[in-house]
């Protein structure tokens, strides 16, 4: 039985999740890092825990610290960079006394 009233639901059509083919954008926010000055850091806390009982070894790695940090020092963020600068340069001074002291008591 037909009383005249079509009961019709409206068609929507969807896409992509919206109603009416409306869009959807999507935003990834990517954290920034800074490999080079996080290896630098890596390398001067390594220097400093690690090899300090192998003396040539140890002058490799802080220098290698050093250099990676200040490379680092050039990109965003610079917090390991700066913190890896820091801990290299005081290794590199410590070794460098322990050195001039060795050399000095081996002269006199």
């Amino acid at each position: 039985m037909d009383n005249g009233s079509n009961n019709q639901q409206p068609n929507f059509q969807q896409q992509n999740g919206q109603p009416n083919g409306g869009t959807q954008s999507v935003y990834i926010n990517q954290a920034k890092s800074n490999g080079i000055g996080t290896a630098g850091f890596i390398l001067a806390l390594i220097a400093l825990l690690v090899t300090s009982w192998i003396p040539v070894l140890d002058f490799i790695v802080w220098l290698l610290g050093a250099i990676f940090s200040i490379i680092g020092l050039f990109k965003q963020p610079k917090g390991l960079a700066i913190a890896g600068t820091i801990i290299s340069f005081i290794g590199i001074i410590f070794i460098l006394f322990i050195v001039t002291v060795l050399f000095g008591a081996a002269l006199a």
